[in-house]
């Protein structure tokens, strides 16, 4: 073996090894290692160009040595996983806004605080409208009439008188009197001074925009009310996973506030925009929130489980050897030896990696160890191209049959 030949075998030899992955080294002992070429069932076998990779021969006790493990390609749906951070939000199809249809002034609050519990029907707040007090003038008028018009007035009379009575409701209604109000005016003659504004649905107070004595004009929001006995979670999602996004997908939710909780919640709509800057779309979830646990507002860590739409080739991600320049996949073959591959690499999921070209289903890949075989496969093929070198080198490589040496003594020109 000539200098540059034992000094490049010598260096492999220290690196293996020295090199450990898992507890494992390449080569137990140096003298283990035979001169390349003449490996006994162990090293590289070059390919006899500069720089190509080699398919690499070993032994079962070599194999065992250094920790290899096998694994098989398979085509089938990979299961991906996509933690993203979300947003407790008020289910929108639960919130009430009460805004009066009345001009007047604010003589009494019911509720005056946001984050008051409040239930159907209950009193928020009371109104002095002259509006609604000469509504209910009108109402106990028009009831005067039907009584008159019935006793002694005639059949036209009474029906006109019943036509003006029937209009008279429909205006308070309008207003938002209840029938049961309405009824109570009508039964007494007497109008009430004050109209009582009620909540339409049960929940919580989250906004208030009213004091007592403070002049409302119709329209003007003074309350909002949210159901909160579900709530929503809007989830950011990142531009490269929202398209394996689909309905009834399942998620895992968990909160700083509850450590150890975890809240199962399906995907329930995906918003049909992205964010153009953050380069996110956006995904809801529906939790139920007995207690009212969750609060709007809320911070959540979600992990959502996904799966593609179509089969791909997958095998484990430690089979794939990353460079900065490629990746190489190991393929054991019917000759036991193991032939270095490019590969492209797709979708990784947890332990999974999805092989878009390179390998093919039913392939056995070595799953562990790769980098040192690949340490050996490219050692065998610089060893081959520094004989290619040394052969050059020492005037062996066949001379040109077209050209003749010139002889020393003969004359320069």
């Amino acid at each position: 073996m000539n200098t540059k030949r034992q000094m490049a075998v010598s260096a492999a030899i220290v690196v293996a090894a020295a090199g450990a992955v898992g507890g494992y080294v390449l080569f137990s002992e140096p003298t283990s290692v035979a001169p390349l070429g003449e490996h006994a069932g162990h090293g590289a076998t070059g390919t006899g160009s500069p720089g190509a990779e080699a398919p690499v021969y070993l032994t079962a006790d070599a194999a065992n040595r250094i920790g290899i493990t096998y694994a098989t390609a398979e085509q089938k749906a990979l299961l991906h996983e996509v933690r993203a951070l979300g947003n407790v939000m008020a289910d929108e199809r639960r919130l009430a806004t009460v805004n009066p249809k009345i001009e007047g002034w604010v003589e009494r609050l019911h509720v005056n605080f946001r984050g008051a519990p409040i239930s159907r029907g209950q009193p928020l707040l009371e109104i002095y409208s002259p509006m609604i007090v000469s509504a209910q003038e009108e109402l106990i008028l028009a009831r005067r009439l039907v009584e008159q018009s019935s006793a002694s007035g005639t059949a036209r009379a009474a029906d006109n008188a019943r036509e003006l009575l029937d209009s008279a409701r429909r205006r308070l209604r309008y207003l938002d009197f209840s029938a049961a109000v309405i009824d109570e005016i009508e039964r007494s003659g007497t109008a009430q001074r004050t109209m009582t504004v009620t909540s339409p649905v049960n929940g919580v107070v989250v906004e208030k925009n009213v004091v007592e004595g403070m002049r409302i004009m119709p329209g003007m929001d003074i309350y909002q009310v949210a159901d909160l006995s579900r709530v929503w979670v809007e989830v950011d999602v990142f531009e490269k996973d929202f398209a394996l996004i689909r309905l009834g997908q399942h998620a895992v939710v968990t909160f700083d506030a509850y450590p150890g909780d975890e809240f199962q919640a399906p995907v329930t709509y995906v918003y049909p925009t992205l964010n153009a800057q953050a380069r996110t779309g956006r995904v809801r979830l529906e939790l139920p929130n007995p207690n009212n646990r969750l609060k709007p507002g809320m911070y959540a860590q979600v992990l959502l489980h996904l799966s593609t739409p179509h089969e791909m080739i997958v095998v484990p991600r430690t089979a794939v050897l990353q460079t900065g320049e490629r990746s190489v996949v190991f393929i054991r073959r019917g000759d036991g030896a193991l032939e270095p591959r490019r590969v492209q690499v797709g979708m990784v999921s947890g332990n999974e990696v999805e092989i878009v070209t390179g390998v093919q289903s039913g392939d056995v890949v070595v799953s562990s160890a790769s980098f040192l075989i690949d340490a050996e496969s490219n050692l065998g093929a610089s060893m081959d191209a520094m004989d290619a070198m040394d052969a050059v080198g020492s005037g062996s490589a066949p001379a040109d049959p077209g050209h003749t040496a010139a002889d020393p003594n003969s004359p320069q020109h």
